[in-house]
């Protein structure tokens, strides 16, 4: 997903994204979106999967609230989320799904300002998966 990103964006997102100083695992930034259709965007670093003993589902659920703080903090209203850390970072992805729709919905009360959050899904059983957990958490939200 990263350099699909980068591709897209052009050249001025790296520059913009060396200054930023990294960011660490959980945590999440803001830069400019450059060539993108979208105005912004919030880089985050999600776990590698181990075996579920080393914090990974804390420093994933971080992701996702740290970059919805990110949004509220910007004056964002809209964010859309890929399967963070499912892909060659090999989080489980029903596990994910589940620490993603679940973070995002307790999440929410907090950042009033968000009024849309989509789900980016890039195949269809990533797509059921989220469909899933948002039902079975639909009485939270």
């Amino acid at each position: 997903m990263d350099g699909a990103i980068h591709r897209a964006a052009g050249p001025k997102l790296l520059a913009e994204c060396r200054a930023l100083g990294g960011c660490a695992t959980g945590d999440a930034k803001l830069t400019l979106g450059y060539r993108l259709p979208c105005r912004y965007v919030i880089h985050t670093v999600g776990p590698i999967w181990h075996d579920g003993g080393h914090s990974e589902d804390a420093a994933l659920a971080s992701c996702y609230r740290r970059s919805l703080q990110l949004c509220e903090a910007n004056g964002l209203t809209t964010v859309a989320f890929p399967a963070i850390s499912t892909g060659v970072y090999g989080f489980p992805a029903q596990r994910a799904a589940g620490i993603a729709v679940r973070t995002v919905i307790e999440t929410l009360p907090h950042t009033p300002g968000i009024h849309t959050v989509t789900f980016c899904c890039f195949s269809e059983p990533s797509a059921s998966m989220h469909r899933h957990e948002l039902a079975d958490l639909a009485p939270l939200a």
